[in-house]
């Protein structure tokens, strides 16, 4: 479980092909020496877990499988690449963000970047499938970073960037067409998900 607090901008050093999936070296001099094999680091928002690290390079390896690349913007990251990284919260920790499972949805477009009427604004084109999560003042995991619903207009909606979150990520930089992750907020899916079974166990019995 994380917040979609970023603890660090890794970058992206090097990577390789197994018969699975891939594997990625992230530099993180902030966070490196703190990790451990075996625990888990949300990658832009993504949920990996981290198989090695390399004390002298102050940096560790992640695995992708292939449907991780396939349903992420993992399948292209490339050397140098930024990455949001938060490690899982621990128990005690302060939740300033929001729940994040580090469980991806799906992917958006940028369709509009820049300044706008209340600041610094991205503009998300959002899968058909996601729209009915994401509502105005809702919560929304972008590339792992937690943020606020602005707005919502019809298959796009728009988000604030802070300046506190422009400083610790990299969403100030994203220009149109690129791909985020997206990640939802889980209330609203267990939500639906137990109404939708109130509403079956509610239906009259077939033949009754």
């Amino acid at each position: 479980m994380f917040t979609g607090l970023i603890a660090e901008l890794g970058t992206l050093h090097g990577a390789e092909r197994f018969a699975g999936g891939r594997r990625f070296w992230i530099v993180a001099p902030g966070i490196a020496g703190e990790l451990q094999p075996g625990e888990s680091i949300a990658c832009d928002g993504v949920c990996l877990t981290v198989e090695a690290i390399d004390r002298a390079r102050r940096a560790f390896r992640v695995a992708a499988v292939t449907a991780t690349l396939r349903h992420t913007t993992a399948g292209a990251w490339r050397s140098g690449r930024r990455v949001h990284l938060e490690r899982a919260l621990a128990l005690g920790d302060r939740l300033g963000g929001h729940w994040v499972q580090g469980h991806v949805d799906g992917m958006a477009r940028v369709a509009r970047a820049g300044r706008g009427a209340g600041g610094v604004e991205l503009w998300l084109s959002l899968p058909a499938a996601l729209r009915r999560y994401i509502v105005p003042r809702g919560s929304l995991a972008v590339d792992g970073v937690s943020l606020t619903v602005a707005a919502r207009r019809g298959p796009l909606c728009g988000v604030a960037l802070v300046p506190e979150t422009l400083a610790r990520t990299r969403l100030g930089r994203c220009r149109p067409g690129d791909r985020v992750n997206l990640e939802v907020d889980p209330l609203a899916r267990m939500a639906e998900s137990i109404l939708a079974d109130r509403g079956r166990r509610a239906r009259p019995e077939d033949g009754g």
